[in-house]
């Protein structure tokens, strides 16, 4: 059966989406290989199967046909820093699991322990074309825990949940010190940036101590060596096995806590980067990813009022693989505006950076920082169908997107708001 996109299946039919679809006719932005003018792109199983243009790409006899013409299709956006599930009204602390305050150094306290997967948050987003996200914990701890990576589609949690402990928060600046303003009072260790960064290195310090105990123990088969689940989570990331996102807004702040990580061998991402213009060539020779949030964030006052919007395009100039956060300005990460994620890409690809790095920064570059860039990312065959059709360019707030699917199923184009539009609306 053919029929017109905005034709697609009613939220209670999403689950039971063909195994095979053909979304034909559409221009599809693959991300990976171009853009390719009347395509054709084949789902199968919850993958692509097939894509390039029409009448070169065999359609299976049994495929339902989407008719994308005047669409443009692309691979789903993934956003690298997100609170997904661990908020819900910042107003009402019952919804919050943010962060644990009850120290500074919290490697062991893991997203997906308390990652709430019905969140109304995800549908809103989800209708924008946002597929993946990372979530990470807030950043008032200088190790906060480690992040999760989700799909925002799925019948439970454990389905939502791709990878668990995909990467390490980390944070370095102003925010992480303990000084009374925050609770009131006295301030507290570490109350300094000198503080901040002697603890860091006391910390993984005391992990190499603990693995040699550790090791030395079990060749001992001694039973009463006691486990810390604080070192124990460290472990992965100074082995360099799994990355490291350090957030960090100043240029002094980069090169300090950067040297700290080249001092243990760290695998970093480096993230915000807000106000670290004056070594964005030192960045660049670090050889890391650098993830860009917010690109709406205010220049110093010494600073042209551009140096902000055209963070992203100074660093690609540099050859750095960057991705882009839909991060509120002048605030923390906000899953209430996970929606906007695409803009935030748009306002950078305005301020000079290549339209093709623009949409890269959202889609690709993110999958590749954290290990997902054989699964998502593009539209090639062998990745996983999370595909979005939209009546226009994915960077242009004028667009309207009228299907997401995610693992090749159609899913609900509604949200909490959508239903309260509908029923408070005046009838015909």
């Amino acid at each position: 059966m053919t029929f017109a996109v905005f034709s697609l299946p009613a939220p209670s039919q999403a689950t039971d989406s063909p195994k095979v679809i053909a979304i034909t006719g559409g221009r599809l932005l693959t991300v990976s290989h171009g853009a390719i003018e009347d395509g054709v792109l084949v789902l199968s199983d919850g993958k692509i199967t097939a894509v390039g243009k029409a009448g070169e790409v065999k359609i299976p006899k049994d495929a339902q046909i989407v008719d994308a013409k005047g669409m443009t299709v692309y691979p789903g956006l993934i956003d690298p820093e997100t609170n997904f599930g661990l908020t819900e009204i910042s107003a009402d602390q019952m919804t919050n699991d943010l962060i644990e305050r009850s120290d500074e150094i919290m490697p062991h306290m893991h997203v997906y322990d308390a990652f709430h997967s019905e969140t109304e948050l995800i549908p809103v987003a989800r209708l924008n074309g946002v597929t993946n996200a990372v979530v990470a914990p807030a950043s008032e701890d200088s190790i906060s825990g480690q992040d999760i990576f989700i799909q925002l589609y799925g019948r439970d949690r454990d389905q939502m949940i791709m990878g668990r402990d995909v990467a390490l928060a980390m944070n370095y600046g102003a925010e992480q010190r303990r000084r009374g303003g925050r609770g009131g009072g006295f301030g507290t260790y570490p109350s300094t940036r000198m503080g901040l960064i002697t603890q860091l290195r006391q910390t993984f310090l005391d992990t190499q101590d603990y693995v040699a105990k550790r090791d030395a123990a079990s060749k001992k088969d001694d039973k009463a060596f006691k486990r810390d689940l604080k070192f124990e989570a460290l472990i992965p990331y100074l082995k360099g096995e799994r990355p490291v996102v350090i957030g960090v807004y100043e240029g002094y702040d980069v090169e300090v806590i950067m040297g700290l990580a080249q001092e243990f061998k760290l695998k970093v991402i480096l993230n915000h980067v807000t106000q670290s213009q004056e070594v964005l060539d030192k960045i660049a020779a670090y050889h890391v990813p650098v993830i860009i949030g917010s690109i709406y964030d205010a220049p110093r006052a010494d600073e042209r009022f551009d140096a902000v919007y055209t963070l992203p395009a100074e660093l690609a100039k540099r050859g750095v693989k960057i991705a882009i956060s839909s991060a509120d300005g002048e605030g923390p990460v906000s899953s209430h505006s996970v929606r906007n994620l695409p803009y935030a890409a748009g306002f950078a690809v305005a301020y000079g950076l290549p339209y093709d790095e623009g949409l890269k920064a959202i889609t690709q570059n993110v999958a590749d920082m954290f290990g997902f860039g054989d699964k998502l990312g593009s539209l090639d065959v062998g990745k996983m169908a999370n595909v979005v059709i939209a009546n226009g360019d994915p960077l242009d707030v004028r667009t309207d997107v009228k299907q997401v699917y995610i693992q090749g199923v159609a899913v609900p184009m509604v949200t909490r708001q959508t239903k309260l539009r509908d029923e408070y609306s005046p009838k015909k």
